[in-house]
């Protein structure tokens, strides 16, 4: 049985699946909209994949930052690859707002807004992105 976190499918909502990779939503109270794209095998590298599949994963990763900037209008978008602490390859696709949380460093560093709080509309403009992501990808 496998110990990294992220072959563990239970982790947060699949908005979609296919052979090569799962959309996830992570729950982040913070960073509503903040989307994950995660291989379904354990690679390490983005040189571990054909040519063929990281045309996929990044036209996919294209895909999702248009319909995260059409729902949410975020004042910049985060796409992150990093894998030191799980070294399975995903990717980071977050929305960011000038007073958000950790502005203008990474959602990973310490807070420069501690008292940020998303706007409610955040959430229902999540629901709509988790279905268009589920559409785009299925069509």
């Amino acid at each position: 049985m496998s110990t990294c976190v992220l072959c563990n499918e239970d982790i947060a909502q699949v908005v979609y699946k296919n052979q090569l990779f799962r959309i996830i939503l992570p729950d982040d109270s913070l960073y509503p909209g903040f989307v994950r794209l995660i291989l379904n095998s354990h690679y390490k590298e983005m040189t571990d994949l054909s040519i063929s599949d990281a045309n996929k994963v990044f036209s996919a990763i294209f895909t999702i930052e248009k319909l995260v900037r059409l729902y949410l209008n975020p004042d910049k978008i985060n796409v992150a690859s990093l894998g030191n602490v799980v070294p399975h390859l995903h990717w980071h696709i977050i929305p960011r707002f000038y007073n958000d949380a950790h502005y203008p460093n990474p959602i990973w560093c310490e807070k420069t807004n501690p008292q940020y709080k998303p706007p409610e509309i955040r959430y229902k403009q999540v629901s709509q992105l988790a279905l268009d992501l589920a559409t785009a990808f299925e069509s």
